[in-house]
């Protein structure tokens, strides 16, 4: 294994606050401004432009790393997905995790069909290089036919369990659900959907509590 440079050729900053900010942005998610403010705590005063041209040279190198030194993720995965609408498209996000709960790949496709399953467990095997012991997967079909074409040796087991928590429909009334579910992830819900997910009363203005208040003491009023 070559070791790391000390300094990068044409860069004033050393290597190792590069690679610093670097871990911070593929590690953490974080944006470019909060980087900045990070480093400036430190007492190193770079702007977010500079870490932005960090990340276009050195990031996908930087995500290689990172990616060789995680550990290996278990060996049972739980697929699940969801419907979310994407530039008001509807499409399916897909999501693999293992038994201790590690995000191992969330893609999101236009289908969720045999062909996109089988896609996203190719994409699976390529990115993690090892397959599972077992497969648990909701019903699905286009799971089955993936298994069945890309790794049938693995065991196979269909649970109502999902991995993202708020499972949408796929009976005869998918479509509407599946509707239902991307308005959700955009936020777009009704009062009604968004209350029974938060399992809260809605919060409602002051003026609509008086309003709702005098009617109420309009009709004590009235029996009295």
């Amino acid at each position: 294994m070559t070791p790391e440079p000390a300094t990068y050729p044409g860069y004033r900053f050393p290597a190792e606050v590069i690679r610093h900010a670097m871990w911070l942005y593929h590690l953490f998610s974080l944006s470019l401004r909060d980087i900045e403010l990070i480093l400036a705590e430190r007492g190193i005063l770079v702007t977010h432009e500079s870490i932005r041209r960090w990340v276009l040279k050195f990031g996908t190198e930087f995500a290689g790393r990172l990616r060789k030194r995680r550990p290996r993720p278990g060996d049972t995965w739980h697929l699940d997905g969801m419907f979310l609408k994407v530039n008001g498209e509807l499409h399916y996000l897909w999501r693999a995790v293992d038994q201790n709960g590690v995000v191992l790949d969330i893609p999101v496709q236009p289908r969720r069909n045999a062909s996109a399953a089988t896609r996203f467990f190719k994409r699976l095997l390529k990115e993690l290089r090892y397959k599972p012991k077992r497969l648990v997967t909701d019903g699905l079909r286009s799971y089955g036919v993936a298994h069945r074409e890309v790794m049938p040796e693995v065991r196979h087991r269909v649970s109502d369990t999902s991995t993202i928590g708020r499972r949408t429909r796929t009976g005869p009334r998918g479509a509407e659900s599946a509707r239902c579910s991307a308005s959700c992830v955009d936020g777009a819900c009704g009062a009604r959907g968004s209350s029974a997910i938060s399992g809260r009363r809605r919060p409602i203005s002051a003026s609509a509590w008086t309003n709702a208040e005098r009617v109420r003491n309009g009709r004590q009023n009235r029996r009295l």
